[in-house]
């Protein structure tokens, strides 16, 4: 009877392609940080344009802009997602015995913590200034630390849900779930008038890269050890 090998089973197979990702989101990311540390002015003019828009509409529109701090500093926040990600370690270890992965969860995310903190300190970009701020925020503003977050956390849950195999109407939710947040999170940053766009693209764009050498690692010790967790 034959078996199946560990270096074609499904969750080792897309180890390319993760480090193939991780390496084009990075280049992607390292050019938007050029930019918006040479404060290149095409993009500092649009970012300052869709600012001005959006605070106008802000100051309009309270009740909008009263729900999008509820969201923003409650349920997308990145202390709610940093918790998020300590239960998946602890059901990691308490479910599946998965301790390597438990560890491998928590660090990415602490790393990914750690470079968010230093780039914002080396580009050290000014937040937007209002005579009329219907919020406020601190540190500098490039990359958005709650768009970095939110994609990172939930990027590494939902690979976890596929690599766990899970059913495809939780998959699914999951996924839209996901999504909703990532995006929600980065638009609640720009209404609120506490980040420019790139800063919230920069995020995503960092946060994503991040996930996909995340991932590239996971199946990496994954394939020449033949891990036992399932």
């Amino acid at each position: 009877m034959q078996t199946q090998s560990v270096d074609s089973s499904p969750r080792t197979s897309l180890r390319g392609p993760a480090l193939g990702w991780a390496g084009a989101l990075t280049l992607c990311s390292v050019l938007l940080l050029a930019l918006v540390a040479a404060r290149w002015r095409p993009l500092m003019d649009l970012d300052g344009d869709i600012a001005g828009t959006t605070h106008r509409w802000a100051v309009a529109e309270s009740g909008v802009t009263q729900a999008n701090r509820i969201l923003t500093d409650w349920v997308w926040d990145p202390w709610t997602m940093r918790i998020l990600c300590a239960v998946a370690a602890v059901w990691l270890i308490w479910r599946y015995a998965a301790r390597w992965t438990a560890l491998w969860l928590a660090l990415t995310v602490l790393l990914a913590n750690i470079l968010q903190q230093g780039l914002k300190a080396a580009v050290d970009r000014p937040r937007p200034v209002w005579p009329d701020p219907v919020d406020s925020a601190h540190y500098a503003a490039f990359p958005s630390g709650h768009a970095m977050t939110a994609t990172v956390v939930l990027g590494l849950l939902l690979y976890l849900l596929r690599h766990y195999g899970v059913g495809r109407a939780l998959w699914c939710t999951a996924v839209a779930v996901a999504a909703v947040s990532v995006v929600g999170v980065g638009l609640t940053r720009v209404w609120l008038g506490v980040h420019w766009t790139s800063d919230v693209i920069g995020g995503w764009l960092m946060g994503t890269a991040v996930v996909a050498l995340a991932i590239a690692l996971h199946r990496r010790h994954l394939r020449p050890r033949g891990s036992t967790e399932p």
